[in-house]
């Protein structure tokens, strides 16, 4: 089983955000990132149980620059065999995308891995979008994934239920919580991650669609008033002068 898995860099949510260049810019300066936990958690672990149960290799692929080979390295250290990185900046999703496709067309990978979404922009774009720029069937937001030969079932969480799918290989699987269980890496795996081939590729020349008109910070959220649980009078109090929320 040829596995490919995409991860991208996100920021830990510890760090202090903040924007450069009239707002439009995010300012990475200071910034502490990781791999992507829908990346690694649920896609890459999955994958690594795959090709430990039916053997083959696992590939993961990121577009980023020299900055992202720390936490490449870290997704090594986790057991993938391998590392590409398409040397670009990643402008939008449909550019990411577009570099991912490229890279992998021909490659005859029989599943494609992605997070459901990056912590930072939650856009879940990339998965759906490579899909279709690979003519491959898409599942989006999978808890479960089982393969038998080359027949794949999923399961999705919907409200109220699951869904199962079927799905013959190729194809291109978005992961959400349950696909798997985090893995931190020992230091065997670390050692080994840095001496795996991590292949730096030239990006395929290509337009960005999307600008930056400005960011923003979220409201911050006000303090807490802690009503005592003798006093409902006081929370409905608040709630209604207050609050206005009844």
């Amino acid at each position: 089983m040829k596995l490919l898995v995409c991860i991208s860099k996100a920021p830990d949510t510890t760090s202090k955000i903040s924007f450069t260049n009239n707002n439009t810019t995010f300012n990475e300066s200071g910034v502490q990132f990781i791999v992507n936990p829908y990346d690694e958690w649920f896609a890459l672990v999955r994958a690594l149980e795959i090709k430990e149960t039916l053997g083959g290799s696992v590939t993961i692929i990121t577009v980023g620059t020299a900055v992202d080979d720390a936490i490449i390295r870290k997704a090594l250290a986790i057991g993938a065999d391998e590392a590409v990185r398409i040397d670009a900046q990643p402008l939008d999703a449909l550019y990411v995308a577009k570099q991912l496709a490229a890279y992998a067309k021909g490659k005859d990978f029989d599943i494609i891995l992605t997070g459901k979404e990056t912590i930072d922009y939650n856009g879940s774009q990339v998965g759906g979008m490579l899909a279709e720029l690979l003519d491959q069937p898409f599942i989006s937001h999978a808890s479960k994934l089982d393969i038998n030969a080359n027949t794949a079932t999923l399961e999705i969480d919907i409200p109220g239920g699951s869904e199962v799918v079927e799905v013959n290989t190729p194809f291109v699987v978005s992961a959400s919580k349950g696909m798997a269980e985090a893995r931190i890496p020992n230091m065997r795996g670390i050692m080994a991650a840095r001496t795996k081939p991590l292949n730096v590729v030239a990006p395929v020349d290509l337009p960005t669609h999307t600008s930056i008109k400005s960011y923003s910070l979220p409201v911050e959220k006000k303090g807490c008033k802690m009503i005592p649980a003798e006093t409902p009078e006081q929370l409905i109090e608040l709630l209604h002068n207050e609050a206005k929320a009844i």
